[in-house]
């Protein structure tokens, strides 16, 4: 007897194949939604480094100013303080 139940299946045949062939849905379109994100990601990245290199093969200028590799020219340094040409808010303004 115990044979028999380990053998037969939970859910008669003809209705366990709907649950398969949703979850093999399922599976599938998060195996998609999956692969474009890392397709985007991966686009994302390629640009990055496009520009990375265009910047490293112009020679930016970074070095020459003091500037640090890849600063974006904002007004206030890594510290907090003003960068060059810039006054801080308690000058006065000339």
């Amino acid at each position: 007897m115990g044979a028999l139940l380990l053998a037969a299946p939970a859910l008669p045949l003809d209705e366990a194949g709907k649950y398969v062939a949703a979850a093999y849905i399922v599976f599938l379109l998060l195996l998609i939604v999956y692969v474009g994100i890392m397709a985007a990601k991966l686009g994302r990245i390629s640009r990055e480094l496009d520009e990375l290199a265009e910047l490293a093969e112009r020679g930016d200028g970074a070095a020459e100013r003091g500037g640090a590799p890849g600063e974006r020219g904002d007004a206030m340094s890594e510290r907090g303080e003003p960068g060059e040409g810039e006054r801080s808010a308690g000058e006065p303004v000339a």
